[in-house]
């Protein structure tokens, strides 16, 4: 675990977001660092592709490697 330095304004985004959401603003911002590496790394992927590959992640239990590993656009890739 480690500490991150973020703006003052992405906190209080981070504060409103997660109080609608019903997370902690650390859980907020977790939710938000994976979902902006799963999109980094699966350019391809629209929004709901990815929330629906955290779903079947959060299923089957395996790692968010795992989850991004077994992605049609990352086998693709791998075997490119």
């Amino acid at each position: 675990m480690g500490i991150v330095k973020i703006s003052d304004q992405m906190h209080e985004n981070l504060r409103v977001a997660s109080g609608a959401l019903s997370r902690s603003i650390n859980a907020q911002a977790e939710h938000w660092l994976r979902i902006g590496m799963l999109a980094e790394t699966n350019p391809d992927l629209r929004y709901s592709d990815i929330c629906q590959m955290l779903l079947r992640a959060a299923q089957d239990g395996p790692s968010l490697a795992d989850a991004v590993a077994t992605t049609p656009i990352a086998q693709r890739r791998h075997h490119a």
